[in-house]
């Protein structure tokens, strides 16, 4: 199961970390992505990072505010977001495809595992 957490409440220009973990296991070899669904909207893509850890992807409203990465320990994919806008407003979701060791992609339909996701409200 992957547990997303790092949700809040906060003014515009804000910033959050949002985290993603795997309950029994580590992310260690999974492509991970990250999607976010606003009120009324469907899921959107946001970023993804491979295994390997390059080739990482962002979507262009988020390039130069949001960064992805994975933590030392390797158990562990974080979204660090800046500049909070009201769009950036919804459910945060991290997803991993089934199998190990891919590249990233930014379609839903990569990922067979998803979290229950993390509400993120930016407003002032």
């Amino acid at each position: 199961h992957l547990v997303e957490s790092g949700g809040d409440s906060v003014q515009p220009g804000g910033s959050l970390t949002l985290s993603c973990a795997a309950s029994e296991t580590t992310l260690e070899y999974h492509a991970i992505g990250w999607f976010r669904q606003a009120p009324g909207e469907e899921r959107e893509p946001v970023s993804c990072i491979p295994s390997s850890g390059d080739e990482i992807h962002y979507i262009d409203s988020v390039k130069g505010r949001f960064t992805i990465s994975r933590d030392a320990d390797k158990k562990t994919v974080t979204l660090y977001i800046n500049n909070l806008q009201p769009e950036d407003t919804g459910v945060y979701f991290c997803a991993a495809p089934r199998n190990l060791f891919t590249v990233c992609r930014m379609w839903s339909k990569w990922y067979d595992y998803w979290g229950q996701g993390t509400q993120v409200t930016v407003a002032a």
